[in-house]
């Protein structure tokens, strides 16, 4: 995942796990390198990441939803309540050969394990949408798929009403099995 100006930020690797008719999904099991400029950091607990198929019309495209298995940390805006779904507003996702691309657009959708559910980095949208020229066009995507998704998860309507569940038995079989 870059930030917008081609930008670094994330890199992982990750597990293809299979696709359903929410999208594609891949796993990221315990002990995975998360790395970006400045920072690097060893995930602590299993987790299957969503990407999305592109939907004429659908703004939930333009995100990348992170379900995390037990064991989980804290965010500062969850208040050391460990995290549950990490939701990344994103350009929609396509893949490049074996390389997921998308572009990380601040705003984020979270979901502790205690129910709570909120938008975070605002600020930070409305900071680069005016620093890096965000496009019009992109600020009004962006805010629409943040919207739906939001909605989404508090509504518990799919894929937040547990489809990833299987997923995650997914990755813990794999992982178990000893597979790369």
């Amino acid at each position: 995942m870059t930030k917008w100006g081609d930008r670094p930020h994330w890199t992982y690797e990750a597990l293809w796990l299979g696709c359903d008719e929410h999208g594609d999904w891949v796993g990221v099991p315990r002990g995975t390198r998360f790395t970006r400029p400045g920072h690097t950091f060893v995930g602590p607990n299993e987790q299957v990441v969503l990407v999305p198929r592109p939907a004429d019309g659908d703004p939930t495209a333009w995100s990348l939803a992170t379900f995390h298995g037990p064991g989980a940390g804290s965010l500062p805006p969850l208040g050391g309540v460990p995290v549950a779904l990490y939701v990344d507003v994103t350009t929609p996702a396509t893949w490049d050969g074996g390389t997921l691309r998308a572009v990380d657009l601040d705003l984020d959708v979270l979901a502790g394990d205690d129910g709570r559910v909120l938008v975070d980095d605002e600020d930070e949208f409305d900071e680069h949408r005016v620093a890096l020229g965000y496009p019009d066009e992109v600020v009004e995507a962006a805010r629409a798929g943040c919207a739906a998704v939001l909605a989404a998860v508090r509504g518990g309507h799919p894929p937040y009403d547990g489809a990833h569940r299987r997923w995650l038995d997914a990755l813990a079989a794999l992982t178990a099995s000893g597979a790369p």
